[in-house]
């Protein structure tokens, strides 16, 4: 019962770092759904206001419209990504647990669920930088 005791502590001692990687996902994810809304309601600004302009005028704002839908998708996949990563770092957690509880050695499960989990985060950062270069490159990021 003692060992099994100092196993379970062990465990929680190791869980410490997944569950603190946890809160930075779940800033990120914050961050990108943010984004989101923002790059949403300015497409609705300029999907109003479209009926009512100059042609020349219209087809840059259908450019504007375009650059703000793949700004979207590229946000949508980022926060794909992390909660990904947010859902194999708690598999890390659970699994980590599980083999201590059952006597069973996970540590390739474990290890490969976090080195998904990485992956994902890693796919949804580069996600994220290339959105915000589309961003930063076509001037949509902080208009009215």
């Amino acid at each position: 019962m003692d060992t099994q005791l100092a196993d379970i502590s062990h465990v929680i001692q190791l869980a410490v770092a997944p569950v603190f990687l946890l809160t930075a996902i779940a800033t990120l994810i914050n961050a990108l759904n943010t984004r989101l809304g923002r790059i949403v309601d300015r497409r609705r600004v300029v999907q109003e206001r479209l009926p009512t302009q100059a042609p020349d005028v219209a087809a840059t704002a259908g450019e504007e419209i375009g650059m703000l839908i793949r700004r979207s998708r590229l946000v949508y996949h980022a926060i794909f990504c992390a909660v990904l990563s947010a859902l194999l770092v708690c598999l890390v957690v659970a699994g980590a647990f599980l083999g201590a509880l059952l006597g069973v050695d996970l540590a390739r499960t474990v290890a490969t669920l976090f080195i998904a989990a990485m992956l994902a985060m890693i796919a949804g950062l580069s996600l994220f930088l290339r959105e915000v270069y589309l961003a930063v490159r076509t001037g949509t990021h902080n208009q009215p």
